[in-house]
């Protein structure tokens, strides 16, 4: 059977279509992300002849238009709205959404005798050759009409080139544009996975996206909860802009969205912050257990589970629960809260945090655990951090993540959080782990490796302090940027044998060490600095770092899951130093974790 039709449409048809809502476009006032350059690209790639990509429609049943209208029959664009934006606004001069959320215009000239397209600037408006707005010729009586006031004030053109370049302009509206229409009968999730293959132009389309597109096809209300994900999304990156939005968006500052956000506006925590794909995923799971793209729009579309059938009757209810999820994830309580207990962790940057999908499915997690009246916020909170970082340690977000996420909520909801994490520690988190398998993540040149990032939190969470440092904490040295660095030197490592960037880096021999220290150390192995130490507590006079006591530098190789033969170290026994020191580094990683 046919998933779908291609076609070739005319430009002009396309606009039309759209005017008369043949095609839907989802109303949205949403920022129009591409440059003006990019405009200008398309009207000379039209001009030209080359092809400019496909637009893809689907018939969404319950889709709602603008005034409330269902799209009965329409196509819904569910990708290629750009494009469309793009050509409303060079042929026929309408208003596009700016980054400051206000209306403006983007102009496009054309120059005849030389073919070429530009962005209106001040120069080109005081030239006489430029055509300084193509949405005029477009809109024109007639192309004779127009020749003949370009020939009056350019006597001198060439008419022959003139007229052939605006001949050739004029039949942009009449250039075909490939329109892929989606099988009005296929399924959800062959919709969806349809959607995630098909690039445009060469960028694969994220399955969010499709979300996104399905969400703002539910009139006032699903436009909205589309805006407030977007919304939500670019203030915590930007907080300064919510004054632009409540200015130019009134269709949503006059709803109460805009007053659940407004919140941050005075926001600058980075630990967490959110891509409209962390929004959508976190929703799925908070209001309806489910992680996949597919799933969530079979919802949004009034699938039932045991008929397999569209019940437009379902659709209200799963938006409504829909936007009670969005409410809960937006909200400054829930979110704070739970930005604390990650950090409480000793995830204190964003820095530490390899997996994005790690912390959606804990912040998922947090929110569903809050609806639990017989939970103690104590036991909430254990529970989430542990599942956050035994998320981390054993790779659970990476894969086939979202099948995974759903089998461990039903199972949540059969056997309780505390107990299902339980029988996965049992299972994943046994000696084997510990003694094995985790020693073994750590070997690794990768800073970015999650075993690495646990043992800094664990550093971080312990309160430890820097490699030879008296009182400067690791968790100071993190917020700080502090760097890390060898602990038997590069530069004697590559000297002795170990030339390759893969030997010299692994993370093993990595330690947070103020700058100061690394630079008295330079390229002297521990056989040479730790003799230095061993000096400086016998007689006081300190010359690497500040510790003068016995006990207190016994006490800080041990917060830096140093082996204890750290004074006999150096090229030579390079290997074994890493072999030991990765099980101090797992010993340590395990007993924090058994602490959260």
């Amino acid at each position: 059977m046919a998933k779908y039709e291609v076609k070739q449409t005319a430009v002009s048809q396309v606009l039309a279509d759209v005017r008369s809502d043949k095609i839907a476009i989802p109303e949205l006032q949403r920022p129009f992300v591409w440059k003006s350059w990019q405009v200008r690209d398309l009207m000379d790639s039209l001009y030209n002849g080359y092809p400019v990509g496909y637009l893809i429609t689907w018939q969404s049943v319950g889709a709602k238009l603008k005034g409330g209208m269902v799209a009965a029959h329409q196509q819904i664009l569910i990708d290629g709205q750009q494009r469309v934006t793009a050509l409303r606004a060079a042929i026929a001069g309408q208003p596009v959404v700016g980054k400051r959320y206000q209306k403006k215009r983007i102009v496009i000239s054309f120059n005849p005798l030389t073919e070429e397209f530009a962005t209106r600037t001040p120069a080109i408006s005081r030239s006489k050759q430029w055509i300084h707005d193509i949405s005029e010729f477009f809109s024109s009586s007639g192309q004779l009409t127009f020749l003949r006031e370009y020939f009056h004030k350019n006597p001198e053109a060439d008419e022959r080139v003139v007229e052939s370049a605006v001949t050739r302009l004029a039949a942009i509206e009449h250039a075909q544009v490939g329109v892929i229409s989606l099988a009005d009968d296929l399924d959800v999730e062959t919709v969806a996975e349809i959607f995630v293959r098909i690039n445009a132009k060469g960028v694969p389309l994220s399955s969010a996206d499709f979300v996104m597109s399905k969400i703002a096809t539910y009139g006032d209300e699903g436009r909205n909860l589309r805006k407030l994900i977007d919304y939500f999304c670019h203030l915590a990156v930007a907080g300064h802009a919510f004054d632009d939005i409540k200015e130019n968006d009134h269709e949503f500052s006059s709803t109460e969205h805009l007053r659940k956000i407004e919140w941050l506006k005075n926001e600058s925590d980075e630990l967490f912050q959110p891509e409209y794909t962390d929004v959508i995923r976190v929703a799925g799971l908070v209001g309806f257990s489910r992680g996949k793209a597919g799933a969530i729009v079979s919802e949004l579309s009034g699938l039932d589970p045991e008929t397999r059938k569209i019940d437009e009757d379902l659709i209200p209810s799963a938006y409504q629960r829909f936007g009670e999820a969005l409410d809960q994830i937006v909200s400054r309580t829930h979110l704070e809260r739970f930005i604390m207990l990650v950090k409480s962790a000793g995830f204190i940057d964003n820095s530490m945090i390899g997996s994005k999908n790690a912390l959606n499915f804990a912040y998922a997690l947090y929110l569903l655990l809050r609806q639990n009246p017989n939970l103690h916020e104590g036991e909430r909170n254990h529970i989430v951090k542990r599942w956050f970082v035994m998320t981390l340690l054993t790779g659970r977000a990476v894969g086939s993540f979202e099948s995974i996420w759903e089998t461990d909520l039903r199972r949540i909801k059969e056997q309780s959080a505390e107990g299902y994490l339980r029988v996965i520690e049992e299972s994943e988190l046994g000696e084997g782990f510990w003694e094995v398998a985790l020693p073994q993540e750590l070997n690794t040149p990768s800073k970015r490796s999650p075993a690495f990032q646990t043992y800094l939190a664990a550093r971080v969470s312990n309160g430890g302090r820097g490699f030879l440092s008296k009182s400067i904490s690791v968790k100071h040295m993190i917020e700080g940027h502090g760097d890390l660095h060898h602990i038997v030197p590069k530069n004697h490592l590559i000297k002795n044998g170990y030339p390759k960037q893969g030997d010299y880096n692994q993370v093993a021999n990595f330690a947070l060490t103020e700058t100061p220290i690394n630079i008295a150390i330079k390229d002297h192995p521990p056989t040479e600095y730790m003799g230095w130490m061993a000096e400086q507590v016998t007689t006081g006079r300190i010359r690497l770092g500040e510790i003068t006591d016995q006990a207190d530098l016994s006490a800080n190789l041990r917060e830096n899951a140093i082996p204890d033969f750290i004074s006999e170290v150096s090229a030579a026994n390079y290997e074994e130093f890493l072999t030991e020191r990765r099980k101090l580094m797992a010993q340590m990683i395990r007993r924090y974790y058994h602490s959260l």
